[in-house]
Formats: C-alpha cells, structure tokens, sequence
C-alpha cells in the first residue's frame, strides 16, 4: 500500500485540514471561484438532550458555508440526517448574527411602552449552506455522477410533472406556463434567491468513476479527485497508480499527506481495523437492503426469519457503537467501555472520535 485510503474518515479529515486541498475541490466540483475559505468548528451540541452532531468538514467560503461529509455505505438514515446537519449549520449562525435596532413608535405593544428602541438578531445576514455528501458505494439507484437539491417554488415542479402539458400540442399553454414559472423562480423581492442558494448534493463515487470511462463521458474537473479516492481503496495500490497527480501541487500535497511515509504504527492498526469493521457494517447495510426487498413477500418463510434474525443483530450492534463513541467522547475508560457494550478492543478502535 502506498497511499492510505482516502475515504476512511481519518484521511479524508487529515487531508481536507488543508484549507488549500478543501478550496480546489470544491472550486472544481462547483466550477466556482472562491476568494475566502475558513475552517469552522466540526463538532456541536445542539440541545442537553439532542445527540452531539460532528460534520467530517465545514468551512465558510465567501457568503456561504459549506459541509462535506463521506459516507462509505448504505444507511436508510442518509437523506433525512444530512437535511438535519444542513439545518444546523444554517442554525449554527444565530450565534454571530449582528445585533440591529429598531425604533419604537406610535401604540407599541405594552412590553416596548417604555422603551424606543428594540434590538433584535439580524436574520437577513444568514448565509446560505451547501451540504456535499460523498457517497463511496451507495448510489441511490442512480447513473448519475451526483444529484443536486434546492428549494425552488412548488411551480416549476408542476410544470415539469404536468404530463399531459408536455403531450399536448398546445404549445402556446407550455410557453405561458413555463413564463410564469420562471417569473417566480427570478423573483428575488425579499431576497427569495436565498432559498436557492441553499444545496444539499449527493455525488457518488462510483458512478463518476464508471460514467468516465464510457464513449461519450464530458470530462469534468472533480473526476480526479474521486479517481484518486476510488484507486486509494486497492490495499495493494503502489505509487506508479498516481503519478499522473503528482505534477499538480495540490494532489501532490494531498498524495503526501495520505502516504505510506507519514503513516505511523497507529495508522496502519487503523486500516486494518476499519477494514474489517467495513466488512461487518457492509454486510449489515446489505441486510438492511435486502430487507428492503423482501418487503410485501410472504411471512414466516424460513428465509425472511434468518433475514429478520440478522437486522436485528445488525442494528443491535449499530446501537453498541453509538454507545461506544458517545461513552469515549465523555473520557469514559477503555475497559469500561469494553464492559459496558462487549465489543472488543480492535472494534473500539475504528471509532475515530477526533
């Protein structure tokens, strides 16, 4: 091995620690230009009784912020946790919102009677976030190379779902709706735009990396970025596998970070352990999918038994490493832990609570 894996959770934070490495990927994943890039802090607790939430990165570039998070197989939660990691980052803000004033006249509720002024948070100064999900191995289904959400008025998806519209010949229906489609979606009274701005972004893996290889595949910018991660994930790959990256000084940068000479001992009882820990959650993701799948089909065959047999132990487990993390992020002692879940001391290891 000569480069450590790139989406095991520990390289991808080593690596995206570099303001400069974080800066070019996303200008070339957004085809964008960025003049500012600052790191924020990773790790929040909302509420005393809500779970602690921890982003792999954020950062704020220009007048927006920015999450990415890697994700290396299939969980049922993915679509509504990264909707509630978007929500916090943008709640997150209240915090350093500046203070305004505004003036008190004429018949003012009775809490403001004796008062002339009211200060308040400027909510007008929330910035917009984009939520970059990395999927390594799930693709939703998909071919896509990735997808894209925003808020955009409830109009144009009509206009898109409108079947008989689109069969019609009538096209003089189309181009009036399609008009007063786009009148709302250039609406910017009340600075609307904003809701547009806001992006949650799942790109997979995979698919860019199969989709570039086809005849008529565009070449875009951020294929090398997931070509590199994908070639990390061969336990055997060898420095010749990206030579090509080494003429670049940020994927040089990068590729130094993540290789074989920076590796220490710890590391390498890591990789092993996430491996294998990999393989054990890779396998109870399959379960969950295939539960999926055999939802509707007749109960009580032998079969749906075993299957249910294993969710069930898949989620248990699941449970035990919530469990475990939450217990080592309070400092609770190693054996304690052990004690307290049974999971062993190579299983505790993969948690990387940093």
């Amino acid at each position: 091995m000569y480069l450590a894996p790139l989406n095991y959770d520990r390289y991808f934070k080593k690596v995206f620690s570099d303001l400069r490495i974080a800066k070019r990927f996303l200008e070339d994943f957004f085809e964008i230009t960025i003049q500012e890039i600052d790191l924020m802090t990773v790790h929040h607790k909302i509420t005393d009784d809500a779970t602690a939430v921890e982003f792999d990165f954020r950062c704020k570039i220009d007048n927006q912020y920015v999450i990415i998070d890697m994700q290396q197989w299939y969980k049922p939660d993915v679509v509504h946790r990264f909707y509630a990691y978007h929500c916090i980052s943008t709640a997150l803000q209240l915090e350093k919102l500046p203070i305004k004033s505004i003036g008190i006249t004429g018949n003012a509720p009775e809490e403001y009677v004796n008062t002339k002024e009211r200060k308040v948070k400027d909510f007008s100064e929330i910035l917009p976030v984009i939520t970059f999900v990395w999927m390594v191995d799930d693709t939703f289904g998909l071919k896509d190379d990735f997808i894209s959400y925003t808020m955009t008025p409830e109009i144009v998806l009509d206009l898109v779902k409108n079947h008989l519209l689109w069969k019609s010949e009538n096209i003089t229906e189309l181009l009036r709706q399609r008009e007063a489609a786009l009148i709302q979606l250039s609406n910017k009274s009340r600075r609307l735009d904003f809701l547009q701005k806001n992006k949650l972004v799942y790109a997979f893996q995979k698919n860019i990396v199969a989709n570039s290889k086809a005849e008529d595949s565009k070449y875009h910018k951020y294929l090398a970025w997931f070509e590199l991660a994908e070639k990390t994930r061969n336990k055997l790959n060898q420095k010749s596998d990206f030579l090509q990256y080494t003429e670049d000084e940020i994927f040089a940068e990068l590729i130094r970070r993540i290789s074989k000479e920076t590796l220490t001992e710890d590391d390498f009882t890591y990789i092993e352990n996430y491996e294998q820990f990999t393989d054990r959650v890779s396998r109870w993701s399959r379960t969950l999918f295939q539960e999926g799948r055999e939802e509707g089909r007749e109960e009580g065959r032998e079969e749906g038994r075993e299957e249910e047999r294993q969710i069930q132990e898949a989620r248990q487990y699941q449970d035990k490493l919530d469990m475990a993390r939450k217990l080592m992020q309070s400092g609770v002692a190693i054996e304690v832990i052990m004690t307290a879940t049974g999971l062993t001391r190579t299983e505790l290891k993969t948690l990387d609570i940093n």
